[in-house]
């Protein structure tokens, strides 16, 4: 590691994926950073480990996408038992023409690696400086001043922003003087990590009451390199030190995998201990320090949504930072980072806590009406789905400053302002390729017409806007024209304005671009 700069545009505290991911994304706009990680190396153990659709479009953006599908385990569903026998069989929407799998698995530590070996690939624009903490940070209106130690001792940088990705014990929010807001619940998970050869289909496994671990609940979630994840219950009366005791670990672990037919050798690799808090800052910026991921906000693990949230966080950051420090929008935009990220953390928080409260019941009544559904939906398809865990998925920006209009009869909400942009896999000269390829750096204006691309539309260009022809005869599967519901019907002329994280921001009748460019003017954005 060369040493540190006294000055850089943006200091990211925290070299865990959310931090990684966002140095990348600065990358891809031109950003300098540097990633400060108080660690050694990437972390220890599986830790988080479902990555979802958007997620892996997120890492896709980042420069890990590849590395990431040759390495990670798909799958699009799961099994729950009561005891030893099923009460739910889950599938999450999938179909064969996605880019990506509804989710993978992987250890946290690879996508950590991924997105290190991206980043090293633009050393020049974002280097990490490992075993660096962050010390003290003073805050000021031109800029934060941070003092930093690391292996050549303590040393003073001044940042234009600083971000803190540094986790839940965020050092930076101690310095701010900053507490998470919300509920944290008494139930402790154990998280094993072990290595067992097995044949069984890649899926979320769930056991409650298993007779392998009575009055527990047990998840198992395969991963790359024949590792089993297993995290499972303690009872009130157990001790926290002593239940990460090998001797305590391994019966458990024994006990269930015999139970259900995996008699493989295996092997115990890390062991670690949880327990589910729904917490998060009211606001994400603090005049020109901002926090993602586990620095502002800790979400339960059930319905995988701590990780892939963060990953959120990132993606949306990135293009509001890269904007203002390229001076096309004022620092108020970031405003909208906090306000949409918070909204998106308070969802993810009810979810959670909704799925905490079955998984781990609180007290006696929770118990009591887990027990009854769980009886119920041995026989009553219908209450199955209160068992389901309700995967993370991305959030809908409702009622966010960045929505632009809407003119027009749209048929489908699901390409509304403020929603994720929806897929659709394309055809042209060059083959087939899928709509989210295009988006992460640029605002793209999504161009449906009935021929030839007119001559003002394809000059949005000359604005920083990506221009993309849909001509009926690109859109070879109508998956386009029927999500994006135009008005009119499938031969509608339309505009559709794509923010750089993916979201829709605005969408139009016609081919005039005028409204597209007072749009982005009136939200103060020049790209």
């Amino acid at each position: 590691m060369p040493p540190l700069p006294a000055e850089v545009p943006v200091l990211i505290a925290g070299g865990g994926p959310v931090g990684l991911t966002l140095a990348a994304l600065l990358a891809r706009h031109g950003v300098a950073s540097l990633v400060a990680e108080a660690d050694a190396g990437y972390c220890s153990g599986s830790r988080a480990i479902c990555v979802s659709r958007r997620s892996q479009e997120i890492l896709h953006a980042a420069g890990a996408g590849p590395a990431l599908a040759a390495k990670a385990l798909p799958w699009t569903g799961g099994r729950s038992y009561w005891r030893d026998r099923e009460v739910l069989h889950f599938q999450m929407p999938s179909e064969p023409l996605q880019r990506f799998a509804p989710m993978v698995n992987i250890q946290q530590y690879h996508v950590e690696a991924f997105l290190h070996a991206a980043l090293q690939r633009v050393p020049q624009v974002a280097p990490v400086a490992w075993s660096t903490r962050v010390l003290q940070v003073q805050p000021g209106d031109a800029g934060v001043l941070v003092e930093l130690e690391g292996p050549e001792g303590r040393q003073r940088l001044r940042c234009g922003y600083l971000v803190a990705c540094d986790g839940g014990r965020s050092t930076v929010r101690e310095q701010l003087g900053l507490q998470l807001e919300g509920t944290q619940y008494e139930g402790r998970y154990v998280i094993v990590d072990i290595v067992q050869k097995t044949r069984r289909p890649v899926e979320r496994l769930a056991w409650f009451d298993p007779p392998s671990n009575p009055g527990s609940t047990l998840l198992m979630h395969r991963q790359p390199d024949d590792v089993w994840r297993i995290d499972y219950q303690l009872r009130d009366d157990e001790d926290a030190v002593e239940a990460l005791e090998p001797e305590n670990i391994l019966p458990r672990v024994e006990s269930h995998l015999r139970m259900i037919g995996e008699t493989a050798p295996w092997q115990l690799l890390w062991a670690s201990m949880y327990n589910a808090k729904c917490l998060t800052l009211p606001s994400y910026r603090h005049g020109r320090v901002l926090f993602a991921g586990d620095a502002a906000h800790l979400v339960p693990i059930f319905g995988v949504r701590g990780l892939n949230s963060g990953l959120d966080d990132a993606a949306n950051l990135a293009w509001k930072l890269a904007l203002v420090l390229e001076g096309g929008a004022a620092p108020e935009l970031l405003d909208s980072y906090s306000s949409e990220r918070v909204q998106a953390a308070r969802e993810n928080i009810a979810y959670g806590a909704k799925s905490t409260e079955f998984m781990a019941p609180p007290d006696f009544a929770f118990r009591l009406m887990r027990e009854a559904t769980l009886r119920l939906a041995l026989d009553q398809p219908a209450v199955r789905s209160l068992i389901n865990p309700r995967q993370s998925a991305p959030i809908a920006y409702t009622g966010s400053p960045l929505n632009g209009p809407e003119e027009g009869a749209w048929t489908s909400a699901q390409a509304a302002p403020g929603q994720p942009a929806p897929e659709a896999l394309l055809g042209g000269a060059h083959g087939d390729f899928h709509l989210s390829q295009c988006f992460g750096t640029d605002f793209s204006c999504l161009v449906f017409g009935g021929g030839s691309l007119p001559r003002a539309v394809a000059d949005l260009a000359q604005h920083g806007i990506g221009v993309l022809d849909i001509a009926p005869e690109a859109d070879v599967h109508g998956q386009a024209r029927l999500r994006y519901g135009l008005p009119g019907g499938l031969n509608a002329t339309a505009l559709v304005l794509v923010r750089p994280d993916g979201y829709v921001m605005g969408r139009w009748r016609g081919l005039d671009p005028a409204p597209v460019l007072a749009c982005l003017q009136a939200k103060g954005l020049q790209p």
